[in-house]
């Protein structure tokens, strides 16, 4: 690290993320997949069988930060593009096709994610995971607060 190293703040935080999110878009795009459906479908994927559609929008809403009707909107994008289908009154699955966009689409971002963390002692991903953590849930208490 360097005098000319920037300390952490909301800008370093924010350019570290659309960097990494633009790199992972123009890997879904190619597969015709965007950010919030694959947000949406990797929580159908990680989820251990048929999921509460409920769950799914309330894991969207949690992880984006937008509102439930946008949420419930992806939900119907990955419905009519067939990677997730109904199970029930109220319960949604990943389908076949859905998985193997899923598979895909990791598969290809695993090998830049490890190029992108190259290097990178462990001690030093332990300290950003603990201080991004902490971030992550003072923004979301304040959230939280704003939104009361």
């Amino acid at each position: 690290m360097t005098a000319t190293t920037p300390r952490l703040d909301p800008r370093v935080i924010a350019l570290a993320h659309y960097a990494a999110r633009a790199v992972l878009e123009r890997v879904l795009a190619r597969h015709g997949t965007t950010f919030q459906q694959s947000v949406t479908l990797r929580l159908a994927a990680l989820a251990d069988g048929p999921a509460e559609r409920e769950h799914l929008v309330d894991g969207v809403v949690g992880s984006l930060k937008i509102d439930a009707a946008d949420a419930d909107g992806v939900l119907d994008e990955l419905l009519a593009a067939g990677l997730l289908a109904p199970d029930g009154p109220s319960r949604v699955r990943i389908t076949d096709a859905g998985r193997e966009r899923f598979d895909t689409t990791s598969a290809e971002t695993a090998p830049i994610s490890a190029r992108i963390y190259a290097g990178i002692p462990e001690e030093d991903l332990a300290v950003v995971g603990r201080v991004l953590t902490l971030i992550t849930e003072r923004a979301n208490a304040e959230l939280a607060a704003l939104s009361a």
